[in-house]
């Protein structure tokens, strides 16, 4: 015998009501995305703050491009895994009950938006368009992202929390 709490009995009752968050999550990484497509040429810079700019990047790899010079086969793989990760964040979601689990869900939707988000760049392009670069005072820059990366982020960092919390209420 488990301490799991009950399946919900309905979706509206499961965590997947928070599958519009990845749907928002996605149409918005596009949206700017198809912006710096139609604004900016690859290699483009237009600062924004003396740490911002506004950059159009192509990367062929995972995050901080590792991968990036594999010969193509990781397109299939990162496509792959984030399909996968997205099937496994949805049946977690349809078990998930939607009272009592707000960071977790919040953060497996932020998630599965942001894989989404750039599996569609990867099938239509075979890279992900980047678009961000901070940078301190043009002396130590972070690689370039964009909206997907930044909801895969902070949903992990959601999911964190929340099984950091999780764990002090279980004391």
């Amino acid at each position: 015998m488990t301490n799991e709490p009950p399946r919900p009995a309905s979706w509206r009752a499961s965590g997947l009501r928070w599958l519009w968050l990845a749907a928002a999550v996605i149409v918005l990484d596009q949206v700017t995305k198809y912006w710096i497509e139609q604004q900016f040429v690859l290699g483009d810079r237009l600062p924004l703050l003396p740490v911002l700019d506004i950059v159009r990047a192509h990367n062929p790899g995972a995050a901080f491009s590792f991968l990036a010079g594999a010969g193509g086969w990781q397109r299939w793989f990162f496509t792959l895994l984030a399909s996968g990760v997205s099937i496994a964040i949805i049946v977690w979601l349809r078990r998930l009950p939607f009272v009592g689990h707000k960071m977790l869900g919040v953060g497996l939707a932020l998630i599965m938006g942001g894989a989404i988000g750039n599996v569609i760049d990867r099938l239509e392009h075979g890279y992900v368009i980047d678009f961000i670069l901070a940078h301190w005072w043009n002396q130590a820059y972070f690689p370039a992202f964009n909206v997907a990366d930044s909801a895969i982020t902070i949903g992990a960092v959601c999911v964190l929390l929340d099984a950091f919390f999780e764990h002090r209420r279980g004391r």
